[in-house]
């Protein structure tokens, strides 16, 4: 079980447990976070579970793959630091992970 730490754009955080091998999105569909949307259930083809991965973890969430790249395309103010949480798997070396939420999904 890993801890993913949820902070929207108005700065308000909430901490879920998701299990190892889930998504991030996964865990924030189960918890119902308010900001992702996630309108393809997690298939990489659409951009309404973007977030933004805190600058702390973005090595150890690697960076997205050419597939993710061009669906954030579609995305709300998409930064450096942007992926799709259906697209980052959960492991022990994300415990405490923290990703924020754009004000809006595209």
């Amino acid at each position: 079980m890993a801890k993913i730490h949820f902070v929207d754009h108005k700065g308000e955080t909430r901490t879920v447990e998701i299990e190892n091998g889930a998504t991030v999105m996964e865990a924030a569909i189960r918890n119902s976070i308010p900001g992702i949307e996630a309108e393809c259930g997690g298939a990489c083809a659409c951009a309404t579970c973007h977030v933004y991965v805190d600058e702390a973890w973005r090595e150890k969430v690697g960076s997205p793959t050419p597939m993710e790249e061009d669906m954030l395309d579609f995305g709300f103010d998409v930064r450096p630091n942007s992926r799709l949480s259906c697209q980052i798997k959960v492991s022990d070396d994300l415990d405490g992970l923290v990703v924020g939420t754009p004000e809006r999904q595209a």
